[in-house]
């Protein structure tokens, strides 16, 4: 061996070897990366990669000028392909690399440390000597998480890019992670949102990626700041009782030369065949989920976000193109299974792993999946067969719910079944209603822009989509702007505008959310049942001539209903019918019409009293104004039990039909 100024030295135990060899080694962060230590006596830093195709292996930095020479990491005996060693010297915030020299004589590569926790700021992709330290304050959060983060709790989501959320006032750039603390969470505490969600913030070459080309799985991206700073914001969420999701992107990775592509020059982390290891729609590379040393690496980065970064729960991104093997690809682009089949089981079998075990280690957490398919079971337990996710993107109901409300509204009776077909499978899966970033780019158009009519009529269909979303079963999300409906797209490259919140009608949709997301909170007849069919009764769901739904959201609580109401027609109805089974007074608790929400204003009847009449097949009606484009909803009103008294002769007529009382509603005092 050449002359060394690298220390021999291991953090791996004979254990540590057979859990990363089996694929069980979930922990990888503490082994593998740098790691600043001393060695008998000698300040300096240990380094550990995988590289089992390497002939030679050197780590060069600002340490040695970038220089190889004397600097190759020692690799291990016992053939698991590590390459480690110290090198005394090297301090925090050293910049480095890997330089590898193949086995087969191929290209010399210099690669970013696939496990380095902090980087140079792109486009310069250097890995970082770095230690995330931090005291976390969060501690009634962390103990009341279980709870909070319960399937039966609500849970309304607000979806962000970092970058393009605020801009610094000053200076042309985005919102530090420490800078971005007090307005987040003012914003987020105010509009009554349960939880965050940060598009990628693991490290990322290509900005018009948004982040979901990963190039460090370990790494927080710093554009916007250190690990640390990152610690910071989460900790001021927790402490503001705000829930923080990520993006994690296990499906795909950039092909960039810097990063994973043939690491050795041999394919470490993809699949070596290009029909499962290479992804058409994105140009990216696909990991090789057979392979058991990257089930350890993409595991291990999922723990060490939810350990080492208190997050709550993570949304694995493009789930469907992991567990189908023809996913974007024509015939003949693809490989059958063994079984002749289309699922890749490597795939499917990974996801079952990661499920059982972040859900085993961190109690209390959420793992969502946004899969575009009818895969079944995606939220269903792996002992049932399923992939053991807590929750699913509803995409079904994302589709026909904006088609609906593209549709101008004479014509709407025609497609009743595309706005009440939800509720067949609402309660197959675990369903998050997401409107998320995909829905408001690359010519989609704005939520505003995708509504049916005038101005007045497009916010007015906005509000009632929303309040549509917030009655119906199933967990929330909202992309960032979503809630003040910006005319233009989301662009990832400015902030959102900030200003629509000084006009009328923004400001209305905007309060509309707000109101919203205070009742889903507020009332547990909108969230207790979010994926059970106990929690919702069809009251009317065929008057397609007026394009009315009527339906009852509930609780595990005797009595503890909500009755909403949808009218998606640009008619107010000022004298409807709807029929119900029993005898219980009903007061309005929200109207998406409202004036402060820049309703019409129309009149309403703000307490529901049912007479004893036969309407729809049910005993009982009311009859009520209902507002065009709306939703309102109304509670169950608890009054107390009245007393019984034995019947006297004067009160034999009680309750009879006479021709002066057919047919009369009772007047409503104003």
């Amino acid at each position: 061996m050449e002359s060394s100024k690298v220390l021999y030295h291991t953090l791996f135990t004979e254990f540590d070897i057979s859990l990363f060899k089996t694929g069980k080694h979930f922990h990888l962060f503490e082994k593998f990366g740098s790691h600043v230590a001393e060695v008998d006596g000698v300040s300096g830093c240990y380094f550990a990669v995988y590289a089992p195709n390497a002939e030679k292996l050197y780590v060069v930095g600002d340490f040695n000028a970038w220089d190889h020479e004397g600097y190759m990491l020692y690799s291990r005996w016992d053939g698991s392909g590590i390459w480690e060693g110290f090198v005394p010297g090297v301090s925090l915030g050293t910049v480095y690399k890997y330089k590898i020299f193949p086995y087969n004589f191929g290209r010399i590569r210099l690669k970013t440390d696939p496990f380095a926790i902090y980087c140079e700021r792109p486009p310069l992709t250097g890995s970082r000597v770095w230690n995330a330290e931090f005291e976390w304050s969060d501690k009634n959060w962390m103990e009341a998480r279980v709870k909070n983060n319960a399937l039966d709790q609500p849970c309304s989501v607000y979806e962000m890019h970092f970058g393009s959320w605020m801009r610094h006032a000053t200076e042309s750039r985005s919102l530090t992670y420490r800078e971005m603390a007090e307005p987040l969470v003012a914003y987020l505490t105010d509009m009554g949102y349960t939880h965050v969600e940060f598009l990628p913030l693991t490290e990322y070459p290509y900005d018009p990626s948004w982040g979901y080309q990963v190039s460090g799985y370990f790494a927080t991206t710093s554009r916007y700041g250190t690990p640390e700073d990152l610690m910071y914001l989460i900790d001021v969420l927790h402490k503001n009782n705000i829930g923080v999701i990520m993006d994690w992107v296990p499906a795909h990775f950039p092909a960039d030369d810097h990063s994973l592509a043939t690491f050795d020059g041999s394919c470490v982390y993809e699949h070596p065949d290009k029909r499962k290891g290479y992804h058409p729609d994105w140009n990216t590379l696909i990991f090789n989920f057979g392979r058991p040393e990257i089930r350890s690496f993409l595991i291990s980065s999922a723990f060490y976000w939810f350990e080492k970064f208190h997050i709550d729960g993570v949304r694995v991104d493009a789930v469907s193109s992991l567990v189908h093997l023809d996913y974007s690809r024509k015939e003949g682009e693809w490989e059958p299974n063994q079984y002749g089949g289309r699922e890749n089981l490597d795939a499917i079998s990974f996801l079952q792993e990661f499920n059982t075990a972040v859900y085993a280690a961190f109690p209390g957490i959420q793992t969502i999946a946004e899969e575009s398919t009818s895969y079944p079971m995606v939220s269903r337990p792996v002992f049932q067969g399923g992939l053991g996710f807590g929750m699913k993107w509803m995409m079904g109901w994302m589709h026909d719910t904006l088609d609906y409300f593209k549709r101008e509204s004479i014509y709407r009776k025609f497609h009743q079944n595309d706005i009440t077909f939800s509720i067949m499978y609402a309660f197959s899966e675990n369903f998050m209603l997401a409107l998320s970033h995909d829905e408001v780019v690359h010519g989609k158009s704005s939520m505003i822009g995708k509504m049916a009519g005038d101005e007045w009529q497009k916010f007015a269909n906005l509000r009632a989509l929303y309040a549509y979303m917030y009655s119906h079963p199933g967990t929330k999300l909202l992309f960032m702007g979503n809630d003040m409906a910006p005319y233009t797209e989301w662009n990832f490259t400015w902030q959102l505008d900030w200003t629509l919140l000084k006009f009328p009608s923004h400001k209305g949709l905007n309060d509309t959310v707000k109101a919203l997301n205070h009742l889903y909170k507020k009332e547990r007849a909108l969230h207790h049942y979010n994926f059970n069919y106990l929690g919702f009764e069809w009251i009317d769901a065929g008057d397609r001539q007026n394009s009315i739904l009527i339906y009852k959201r509930k609780s595990d609580i005797k009595n503890d209903e909500i009755l909403v109401i949808a009218n998606l027609n640009i008619l107010p109805q000022p004298q409807y019918k709807i029929g119900l089974s029993e005898k219980q007074n009903w007061e309005l608790i929200f109207n998406s019409d409202d004036q402060q929400f820049w309703g019409s204003q129309y009149e309403v009847t703000p307490l529901l009293k049912p007479i004893k009449k036969i309407w729809n097949g049910r005993h009982y009606h009311v009859e009520l104004r209902i507002p065009p484009l709306s939703v309102m909803m109304y509670k169950l009103k608890a009054t107390a039990r009245p007393k019984v008294s034995k019947p006297t002769s004067s009160s034999s007529k009680v309750g009879k039909r006479t021709s002066k009382n057919i047919g009369k509603t009772p007047q409503l005092k104003k």
